[in-house]
């Protein structure tokens, strides 16, 4: 199993606590399984991880609570991505951030919440406080979108390798277009859940791996790795740790490694050697 070095950090996860506390948003489909910081912190300590990213699920709508009490739980140790819509005042922002979020989650898979149109303007909004913009959309949309995320104030980071809910090659045309995104040196992707649009499946995810490998060939200095924990929805859960050590074959150089586990996520999320727990 790849031992994770000192200062490792999971830059995608979500917390879903007691629904008496935290309800679920009106429309969720589904309601999440009890996922709390004792539960992570076993997680961490198996796979080595020493800081985490909590990233405001979609079940939850805008109502932060959930994940801002969790990454208030981890400490020193954990950032926060949320969401934040126009209606979301200055006051509320700098809360926000003076509690550890670096970012605005804009999920635009269907049943989102979140408009495009919001996007630009709270780019805006949020690089005044040195935040970033999280985006999940079908990747194969990226030729349309491109123009759009070149305008944005502050950086980007893509999820999933992308998110291509029909996984691409690296030389097909919207694939090719997040790779110039990445030439910009404004855009980050996250290399993390495989599972959730691979064809060919596990282990390996041949499908998606070949392309997280173009990404991490093109910057491996603006890529950052994350589990997915708890897995959403996943009837078949993957295993946390075979998720990590794909990074052995995506970045077989350790140096390379190390700069996805820690050095980048520590530059990206304002994590530095003194919040090491």
């Amino acid at each position: 199993m790849l031992k994770a070095p000192p200062g490792s950090c999971d830059c995608h996860i979500h917390f879903f606590g007691p629904p008496a506390q935290y309800p679920v948003s009106p429309g969720n489909p589904y309601q999440p399984p009890l996922a709390t910081v004792g539960h992570y912190r076993n997680m961490m300590r198996r796979l080595g991880l020493e800081r985490a990213v909590a990233v405001q699920p979609a079940a939850y709508g805008d109502d932060n609570r959930c994940t801002m009490d969790a990454a208030a739980e981890l400490g020193d140790a954990a950032r926060a991505v949320v969401v934040v819509t126009p209606e979301t005042s200055d006051g509320e922002l700098e809360r926000l951030a003076r509690l550890g979020a670096r970012g605005a989650r804009f999920f635009m898979l269907r049943g989102s919440m979140m408009k495009w149109e919001w996007l630009e303007p709270m780019s805006a909004r949020v690089a005044e406080l040195g935040w970033h913009v999280q985006l999940q959309f079908d990747g194969r949309e990226l030729p349309e979108r491109v123009d759009l995320i070149r305008r944005l104030r502050s950086p980007v980071v893509i999820d999933h390798n992308g998110k291509f809910l029909e996984p691409v090659a690296p030389t097909h045309p919207a694939a090719r277009a997040l790779l110039r995104l990445l030439d910009s040196g404004r855009c980050w992707v996250k290399a993390s859940a495989p599972y959730e649009t691979s064809r060919t499946g596990g282990p390996r995810y041949e499908d998606v791996g070949a392309l997280a490998k173009a990404i991490i060939k093109a910057a491996p200095e603006r890529v950052v790795w994350a589990s997915n924990w708890p897995h959403g929805a996943e009837q078949h859960k993957p295993d946390d740790a075979a998720l990590l050590e794909l990074l052995l074959d995506w970045a077989p150089n350790e140096r390379v490694r190390n700069r996805i586990l820690v050095d980048n996520p520590a530059e990206l999320y304002g994590f530095n050697k003194s919040t090491r727990p």
